[in-house]
């Protein structure tokens, strides 16, 4: 696990590299004529926010899912409920579930999954405060899953979460 430190007080749509990265994403999308679905939860909509901020993001971003709850997690993307109680929300399976589960409610070509634990309370030993797994998928190619360990407070985790997801997804699916 990679842990990184962000301080910040500023909204998470707002932080500094978060719109380049977006812009970046866009323009590759464009250029392929492809598009993304995000299914998110410790960044609680934060990804497709910061997407939807951007002018033209409609040509590119297919929709998002905000599933922040267990049970939404199952009714809305299709994680198995046995999933959850064997390995926990925030785990690699999970976020696997989860962006394999956006990209067959979608008519996108990738999707990125988001679940972790931002603070301050529900960490525990094994997964602290800061741990977040992400998924990421091209249609019709095996998902690719990883844990991270961010440090700092809310806004810093969700920020770093943020960041991550979207650098990920630049440099190994559309890069």
């Amino acid at each position: 696990m990679t842990t990184t430190a962000i301080e910040s007080t500023a909204p998470e749509a707002d932080a500094p590299g978060l719109s380049a990265l977006v812009y970046d994403l866009g323009e590759r999308l464009s250029a392929r004529g492809q598009r993304l679905c995000t299914v998110e939860s410790c960044t609680g909509g934060g990804i497709a926010r910061a997407i939807t901020d951007i002018p033209g993001s409609s040509a590119w971003f297919d929709c998002g899912w905000v599933a922040y709850s267990n049970a939404a997690k199952t009714r809305m993307i299709g994680v198995p409920s046995e999933l959850i109680t064997e390995h926990g929300a925030v785990s690699e399976e999970v976020a696997r579930a989860m962006v394999e589960g956006g990209l067959n409610g979608s008519d996108a070509d990738l999707a990125l999954s988001v679940t972790g634990i931002a603070g301050p309370g529900g960490g525990s030993p094994d997964k602290p405060v800061g741990t977040v797994c992400f998924g990421w998928q091209v249609r019709g190619a095996e998902p690719r899953v990883e844990t991270r360990r961010f440090d700092g407070e809310r806004h810093a985790v969700r920020l770093q979460a943020m960041l991550c997801a979207l650098s990920e997804l630049l440099a190994h699916e559309v890069a």
